[in-house]
């Protein structure tokens, strides 16, 4: 017996065109959920004051210098590391000069950083000491930002290419976008 005042209800009977459509709905609704994901996590999860590792400083060896250095190729003298402009990542300080088999080749002193293209070569983005400069490069280093070197040339064409007889004693800093070069001599010896 049917109660009169509850009409049946249409809705209230299953058909297969009622689950047909249903699971056309919750499959859009699941095909939608996983199309608008959220983009990757960049934050680290570790414990409270725990350091994160910082990316490597870019290999020196794996880089093509501005040199012209024929068929005897490019030596990387010495390198540096440090995070010069305060981005968190370190860059690295290399001093290279052609391969010579005497005498004292001018060096050049790049900056390099992270690819531009992972899994790309490093890049040179500042030239500190232009070869051009006919200076080597010694005590290179990098400290609290701050790039130092000795670097040693001539005072003149007669002076023998194996014995420098100048010093400088030089510092680039990062400052307003730029590598700013300070340079001292040191005093002379007696």
């Amino acid at each position: 017996m049917q109660n009169a005042a509850v009409p049946e209800l249409a809705h209230t009977h299953a058909r297969p065109v009622h689950w047909l459509a249903t699971a056309a709905a919750m499959a859009g609704v699941v095909a939608l959920a996983g199309w608008l994901q959220p983009g990757t996590a960049t934050a680290s999860q570790g414990a409270p004051g725990a350091q994160v590792a910082a990316a490597p400083a870019p290999e020196a060896s794996a880089v093509a210098y501005p040199l012209q250095c024929g068929t005897v190729g490019t030596q990387v003298a010495a390198r540096a590391t440090g995070d010069l402009d305060g981005d968190g990542s370190p860059e690295t300080v290399a001093a290279v000069h052609c391969r010579a088999g005497s005498g004292t080749p001018p060096s050049g002193l790049y900056v390099l950083t992270r690819p531009a293209v992972p899994g790309g070569p490093p890049r040179v983005v500042a030239t500190l000491a232009d070869p051009r400069e006919k200076r080597s490069v010694r005590d290179l280093a990098v400290r609290d930002g701050e790039v130092s070197a000795t670097l040693l040339g001539y005072s003149s064409p007669s002076v023998p290419r194996c014995c420098p007889d100048e010093e400088l004693e030089t510092k680039w800093r990062w400052q307003g976008g730029k590598f700013v070069r300070s340079t001292r001599s040191p005093a002379p010896s007696i």
